[in-house]
């Protein structure tokens, strides 16, 4: 189930939490945090908050953050990929980059489009368990992908 908060932020019950104090930063009336209720807006009987993608793996989005601390704003999709685990997971970053492109691509899009919001940047982060957004976890394995949207598809931005 999705609820609104008092600041305008989308959460699922029982949701990580949003961006720890100095992370992403409120924009134009946006709040940071929103969590992608895509499908729950396309098909609310079968909403799932699962991803299949081309690795094959399942990711779980955790949260979207509105990011304006770079000096313009960033989009961040923050996904669960349990199959990048550096010691047992059997996607690699080779398999993964793929991943980060087609959630870009199909599930980024659709919802900025949705929510007329227009960023210089969307960041696509998996990461093989929930950590919070800013912390560091020498344990965990993380990918990101920078992206310039462009109309209906995403442009990878090297680092």
């Amino acid at each position: 189930m999705i609820r609104f908060s008092q600041d305008r932020t989308a959460r699922a019950d029982g949701a990580a939490p949003v961006a720890p104090p100095g992370g992403a930063r409120q924009f134009g009336g946006w709040g940071c945090g929103y969590l992608v209720a895509l499908l729950l807006t396309i098909n609310p009987a079968h909403a799932v908050e699962v991803f299949p993608v081309p690795s094959g793996q399942d990711v779980t989005l955790t949260e979207v953050l509105l990011d304006s601390d770079p000096g313009e704003l960033w989009v961040r999709f923050r996904f669960v990929a349990p199959a990048i685990t550096r010691d047992t997971g059997s996607v690699s970053y080779d398999l993964a980059g793929p991943d980060m492109d087609y959630l870009c691509d199909a599930l980024a899009l659709p919802y900025l489009t949705s929510h007329e919001i227009t960023p210089a940047r969307v960041v696509i982060s998996l990461m093989d368990r929930p950590v919070a957004f800013g912390a560091q976890d020498a344990d965990a394995t993380q990918f990101f992908e920078s992206y310039t949207p462009d109309g209906n598809r995403c442009i990878w931005e090297e680092f």
